[in-house]
């Protein structure tokens, strides 16, 4: 662990939200699969449907439903919401993730969330007891602009005047890991997540972690 008073290598921290803090990974591949079905399309493969997810939720959906025409879309988005919310109770954060909130908010980091959810989604989640007050900000896709896009960071930085280099976005996904590159922050790579780790060495992550404690100390001692 590293000493208290050591400067912090970043000023701010971004995380991702599905696959990076909350374990909904398969869940998400299952409802989108199911949504598919209902509609009439092809049913995309897990690797198909895991690779749309942290984009925006209707972006997501025509990636992973090509021959599903548009104006089914809104179907389309009404029954993933559906499944999705059949499945909300089982639905929790990775064991150890409150415990790394905990310790980087009380570094001085500030601590925000940047995902393809939609606002009202997040919302929701972060109502519960346990996260009241962790997170300073968050950004959702419905309310600036999906993955890779840069906006959410950017609008990040410019709230809390934080210079790029000083912005660390922690993620599970290619869109993750390539809307910094698109901001010009640093990043770190999560393998538990929907994608995987080798596809993350192009985009040049300072750190793949293989587990949220592996997260942890990485964050400990280059944060």
């Amino acid at each position: 662990m590293s000493p208290p008073n050591k400067p912090l290598n970043f000023d701010l921290i971004a995380f991702d939200w599905d696959g990076t803090l909350f374990d909904s990974t398969k869940i998400i591949v299952r409802c989108i699969q199911a949504a598919v079905r209902d509609v009439g399309g092809t049913v995309p493969t897990d690797k198909e449907a895991g690779y749309v997810i942290g984009l925006g939720l209707m972006q997501a959906l025509a990636h992973a439903a090509p021959d599903v025409p548009p104006e089914k879309y809104p179907q389309l988005g009404e029954r993933y919401r559906h499944h999705y919310n059949a499945h909300y109770d089982d639905l929790s954060l990775f064991e150890g993730v409150l415990p790394l909130l905990d310790v980087l908010k009380a570094r001085g980091h500030l601590l925000a969330v940047a995902t393809g959810k939609s606002r009202r989604g997040l919302n929701e989640v972060l109502r519960t007891e346990e996260l009241k007050g962790v997170f300073d900000s968050s950004r959702t896709a419905d309310e600036t602009a999906g993955k890779p896009d840069p906006r959410m960071l950017h609008e990040l930085m410019t709230e809390f005047g934080v210079a790029p280099e000083r912005v660390l976005m922690v993620g599970d996904t290619t869109h993750d890991l390539q809307m910094a590159l698109n901001a010009g922050c640093p990043s770190v790579g999560v393998s538990y997540g929907a994608h995987e780790p080798a596809t993350f060495d192009l985009l040049a992550p300072r750190h793949i972690a293989h587990s949220v404690q592996e997260l942890h100390n990485w964050l400990l001692a280059h944060g």
